[in-house]
């Protein structure tokens, strides 16, 4: 037989444009359409409903950016087709290739009912079904013209991100608006002709199967009169329905569909939008489940689903109804879809405890799976986490955009840092928005890395980003694919569902170890700074209120405030959504996010400040109180309490070099600071041993060119480090020597930039405090500042959730040298056997670590860069202008136990308190520094009991007792959310009214801590 299959396949694409999809609506009318524009924000329904609207036509333009214009459009249904299916066709000016990215709308009835979204995948408004001759339709369209962002030639400055800049001109014209007939038949042929086709081109060229398909598909053109399509599709369909009904093979790899729509809660729209995209979306996504009975749902992100149900009330009872039918399924068990790697232990823990409580209390429902598809790498500390959550699977996508090294796994176990295992699955399909097209069927069966021992994999299906979800399109795809041979097999089944038949048969899966490191949007540790100080400030605020309301509760009788601190905190958490905290949403965002920290900090700022007056006594008693909310003592001040201010007598200096500079001392360090304003020298006084590398000059501050190759703000590509600029220039440098300090101020200036630094010592402290001030205003640069050390180490720690991981500071594999910028939360330490070196910081993320061998003596240098700032240019073309204040400080001689505590400090400085009291006992004292005590609050559940939560934090065994200055009834191991753990983990006891705890490695206990009377 001669080779015609091109002929074929060229046939069924043009047959398939020009003639049977224009045919699916064969008849139609316009309709009439009016619009109303709001002046600003966007109105309630009954005031966009009851608005007076103007004429409008097809052609027209309409929409300001970040506008919301309510369009009505009215018909009446030709008497000709009574008896038929109408649907109204509305299309805002859509381009269909860009679901979820541009303009969109939000359908009601006269009354205010919420029918469906519109989207440019999704125009279609079900009108009747059989249609009665005459009838009256009257639709009204809440549609946002939302402006695109991130168009065709990607990262693209613009204007167009922050309603302030984007000026008005309008974005869109109305496109089709009519009443039609919609003919199923046709539909279903051009699904039919969609699926096949689609197989068709994923099977080999050489099998029967795909040639069979062939003659097939050839047969069921040939039936088709292409002047009377509508009266010969079910002659074509028939030809189809043999191959159509051909089982799948029985070793065919099996996928678990889920209906999906990833919204971001933020990105390239402001908050307020995503409110919006989700009531669109759930109003298509309860509609889509009462036309198709064997479609399932899942929606993750706590924080949405309270959206809806504070802002659009008659939505969220439709998704109540569907929850409770287990049609709708809550998923992940978190507040939001966090960033893992920068949120705090506790942050990262409330994201669990806020998200499952909700689904519990509104549902009923307890999730087993952290849903995260799109975040940005998922740090060593999280396996834990979501054990103590009560889970134990976890879902992503997003290692599958790793730049250099290919994940050896789909499904296996994660080992995080302290031991814990948690099962695990990466959908081979390689996207959160499959569609039920051909190749990514057939991409997900043959990418699928665990073949012969595992044949399930997961496939999160819908358009995302306020693009509606899953389509009738997609659904009649999967319908066709459930048992089809050439195919791998679909069934919409829950997550729990396919995460209970993976593991089941897969039960010794490979073992990762460590951090899911994400080789890509490393920059997203460092871009948008005012952001990243805000979560950080936040969290540290969030632990002080916590600790001195929780200590006045108990001491006097205060109330303590519940509600407050819960609302404080899911706002916290919502802004540590994986594209806000990152710092990769539009300027807009970041313009709220900075409003909302600064107010969130003068909340807390009260109740601290309340809790300790009331603790400290009267204002007028002459004391003052230091309060040390770090969990470990300094000075005569114990952690968790206060004490009279103790004045050190240790003496500190500012002397000048005959060759320029200062040396400061404080008989602990010996820290040269030289002509150029850089530490070109720091001994420890008590061992002599040096700390800056020979030869080399300590925190320098280095500016890079920063213009990565794609996706500006989440990026920064290695061949950045190939061009450097050394910011050596020197201002001014003068010295001060004051109560219990001594100090060097520097300033430099660079570019369109300015910097002063100061240099601190401070007495009994054995560390170099370093305060930064940079007037920002370059672009596209990166600036780093950089610490060379004589330590020879082949890893270094850096701290994360309840512990710190190891990286190496060598390239010796792929793997290592694409760990070229990493995170840290308050500390990296180096050490040698013997001594160590630990950096600390208040609130900068990203770093890198490398080393050298010196020609002039053989030795090693390491040196560790923080990275302090971006610039670029999308989606915010003015990321990180301005003025920014960066805390860090060098510790000589530490040990993992110094930096933990030294990192505790920097950010959780002493307040100072004047009142009557000599003294405030704290609630808990750990009697070693091995236990940390990292929270410390009364139960959720307004039972009175205390809640403490301690971790393991020096990679090792450590037993300890916790010291209660109250009363102790009893002491109950709780999960995060309160609930009396199994007991599986950690032994505590309680002897003599003290808590005996015994914790292996990184091991994290929550108790729940009854006072006695």
């Amino acid at each position: 037989m001669h080779d015609d299959r091109t002929l074929v396949e060229a046939r069924l694409k043009r047959v398939l444009d020009e003639r049977i999809r224009p045919a699916v609506y064969p008849e139609s009318v316009p309709l009439a359409v009016g619009i109303w524009t709001a002046p600003g924000e966007p109105v309630p329904v009954a005031e966009g409903l009851a608005a007076p609207r103007t004429p409008i036509a097809v052609g027209d333009p309409w929409g300001a950016p970040w506008g919301t214009s309510w369009i009505t459009v009215t018909g009446t249904v030709p008497e000709a087709w009574a008896g038929r299916t109408v649907e109204a066709l509305i299309d805002l000016g859509f381009d269909a290739n860009m679901p979820g990215f541009q303009c969109e709308g939000l359908v009601y009835r006269p009354d205010g009912t919420p029918v469906k979204g519109l989207n440019p995948q999704n125009q279609w408004v079900r009108v009747a079904a059989p249609a009665a001759g005459g009838e009256q339709v009257l639709l009204h369209v809440e549609a946002a013209s939302n402006p695109v962002i991130l168009d065709y030639h990607p990262f693209l400055p613009t204007e167009l991100g922050d309603k302030e800049t984007a000026g008005d001109r309008p974005q869109y014209r109305l496109a089709r608006m009519d009443l039609a007939v919609f003919d199923e038949t046709v539909w279903q042929l051009v699904m039919d002709l969609e699926v096949l086709g689609e197989l068709m081109a994923e099977l080999p060229v050489d099998g029967a199967r795909r040639w069979e398909l062939l003659r097939a598909v050839e047969r069921a053109l040939d039936a088709v009169d292409l002047q009377d399509v509508n009266g010969t599709a079910a002659a074509a369909r028939s030809q189809l329905e043999g191959v159509l009904a051909a089982p799948a093979v029985p070793s065919a790899h099996r996928i678990s569909a889920i209906g999906h729509a990833h919204i971001d809660s933020a990105w390239l729209w402001p908050l307020r939008e995503t409110v919006r995209k989700v009531a669109r979306t759930t109003a298509n996504m309860t509609a889509l489940l009462e036309d198709e009975p064997d479609f399932l749902y899942t929606m993750s992100q706590a924080q949405q689903f309270a959206w809806i149900k504070e802002h659009r009330p008659e939505v969220y009872a439709r998704v109540r109804k569907a929850v409770a039918e287990g049609r709708f399924v809550p998923a992940g068990g978190m507040w939001v879809e966090s960033d893992t790697n920068m949120p705090s232990s506790e942050a990262m823990a409330r994201q669990f405890v806020h998200g499952k409580r909700f689904f519990l209390d509104e549902f009923g429902v307890e999730n087993h799976e952290a849903w995260l598809p799109d975040t940005f790498g998922f740090t060593g500390g999280l396996p834990q986490i979501i054990r103590n959550a009560g889970s134990r699977w976890l879902l992503t996508q997003k290692i599958s955009w790793s730049q250099v090294n290919r994940f050896p796994h789909h499904t296996f176990l994660w080992e995080g840092i302290d031991g814990t295992r948690i099962f695990t699955h990466f959908p081979p399909v390689d996207t959160y928005n499959c569609s039920m097209k051909g190749s990514e069927i057939a991409h997900a069966a043959r990418n699928f890395k665990d073949k012969g021992v595992a044949r399930h994999s997961l496939a999160p299906t819908g358009w995302g980003d306020g693009g509606g979800g899953t389509t009738r399109e997609m659904v009649a795809k999967a319908a066709r694919l459930k048992d089809l041979e050439g195919s791998a097999t679909v069934r919409w089944e829950k997550p729990a569902e396919f995460f209970a038949k993976a593991e089941a048969e897969y039960p010794d899966p490979p073992v990762w170890v460590g951090e899911l490191y994400l080789e890509l949007h490393r920059a997203t540790l460092t871009s948008q700074a005012r952001t990243k100080q805000g979560n950080r400030r936040s969290e540290n605020l969030l632990r002080e209120a916590e600790l001195w309301c929780a200590t006045a509760t108990l001491r006097t009788g205060a109330e303590y405030p519940y509600e407050q601190l819960d609302r404080i905190w899911k706002t916290v958490l919502l802004h540590q959504f994986h594209d806000i905290l990152p710092g990769s949403s539009i300027a807009w965002v970041h313009r709220e996010a900075e409003a909302t920290y600064a107010a969130l900090a003068a909340e807390l700022e009260g109740l601290i400040g309340a809790a300790q007056q009331a603790l400290a006594g009267p204002a007028g008693g002459g004391r003052e109180l230091v309060f040390n909310a770090a969990p470990h003592p300094r000075s005569a001040v114990p952690a968790g309490g206060a004490a009279v201010a103790v004045v050190h007598g240790a003496a500190c200096e500012a002397v000048e070099r005959p060759e320029g500079g200062f040396t400061l001392r404080n008989g602990l360090l010996e820290v040269v600071v030289d002509a150029d304003g850089l530490i070109a020298s720091v001994v420890e006084v008590a061992s002599g041993r040096e700390t800056v590398a020979p030869g080399s000059r300590a925190n320098l501050l280095q500016l890079h060119p920063d213009f990565p190759n794609m996706w500006d703000a989440w990026d920064v590509d290695r061949f950045y480090r190939n061009t450097v600029t050394d910011l050596t220039g020197v201002d001014s440098l003068t010295a001060e020597t004051g109560t219990g300090q001594a100090s060097v101020r520097v300033a430099r200036s660079f570019g369109s930039s300015t910097v002063v630094q100061t240099l601190t010592l401070r007495a009994g402290e054995q560390r170099v405090d370093i305060d930064t001030e940079v007037d920002w205003h370059e672009t596209e640069k990166f600036l780093k500042a950089a610490f060379p050390l004589d330590i020879h180490t082949e890893r270094y720690a850096a701290e994360t959730q309840f512990g710190h991981l190891y990286r190496p500071t060598h390239t010796n594999t792929s793997w290592d040298a694409a760990k070229f910028e990493a995170c840290n939360h308050r500390f990296v330490h180096l050490d040698e056997p013997g001594w160590g070196v630990a950096l600390v910081t208040v609130s900068t993320y990203g770093h890198d670590v490398t080393r050298t061998v010196r020609d002039a003596d053989g030795g090693t240098t390491t040196t560790v860069r923080f990275s302090l700032l971006r610039a670029p240019r999308f989606p915010d073309p003015k990321t990180d202008q301005g003025l920014h204040r960066f805390r860090h400080a060098l510790v000589p001689g530490a040990t993992i136990g110094d930096a933990v505590r030294e990192g505790y400090r920097i950010g959780l400085p002493e307040r100072r308190v004047t009142g009557s009291a000599e003294r405030v006992a704290p609630l808990v004292e750990a009697d070693t520094d091995a236990l940390v005590v990292s929270a410390v609050k009364l139960a959720d559940d307004r039972s009175g009991d205390l809640v403490v939560r301690v971790y393991e934090a020096g990679g090792g065994r450590a037993r300890g007792r916790l010291t209660t200055s109250f009363p102790l009834a009893g002491a109950v191991p709780c999960d995060l959310l309160e609930r009396p753990w199994d007991g599986t983990r950690g032994e505590v006891t309680v002897e003599d009214g003290t808590v005996c705890l015994a914790l292996r490695p990184f091991e994290l206990v929550t108790l729940r801590l009854r006072t006695a009377g």
